[in-house]
């Protein structure tokens, strides 16, 4: 790739990271997908652990939970680090997100998170998204107790 189709390729991936990120903290399934598209063989790290998640599904249940959990805010995604080819890219991002989650109170909502994507009959594709919530340090103890699962609701 030229140095104008990585730029060109970024812009393209950063708009598709932002936009969809403003969708999901909508809580607007139908405009995430119509920016971000899946591939059939995605996995997703979620932010508050647990298995490695394989598909992502779009249903009604799913629209709904999505719905009733993410009741919108402000999103700005931030580019860390990012590595593009003709066939892949992975961008290295922070989501600085504040707003409602749930039914607690607004708040920040920042995540960290790298999306990895292919590049499938001319279009991106997510792949792979890991995404946290250690946007901020924290010290050993908190973290040992995390990989202990001791920190849960």
């Amino acid at each position: 790739m030229t140095d104008d189709q990585v730029h060109a390729a970024l812009a393209e991936l950063t708009r598709m990271a932002q936009e969809s990120a403003e969708a999901y903290f909508a809580g607007d399934l139908d405009a995430y997908e119509g920016v971000l598209h899946h591939a059939d063989d995605f996995t997703l790290m979620p932010p508050f652990g647990g298995p490695t998640r394989s598909g992502f599904v779009l249903d009604d249940e799913a629209r709904q939970a999505t719905r009733a959990t993410f009741r919108g805010g402000e999103v700005e995604v931030e580019v860390d680090a990012s590595y593009v080819t003709d066939e892949m890219a992975v961008l290295a991002v922070v989501e600085r997100q504040r707003g409602l989650v749930g039914e607690l109170p607004e708040q920040d909502w920042s995540l960290r998170v790298t999306l990895a994507f292919r590049r499938d009959g001319g279009r991106w594709r997510l792949v792979h998204r890991h995404a946290d919530a250690l946007v901020h340090t924290v010290g050993w103890s908190t973290l040992s107790q995390l990989a202990r699962g001791e920190l849960t609701d």
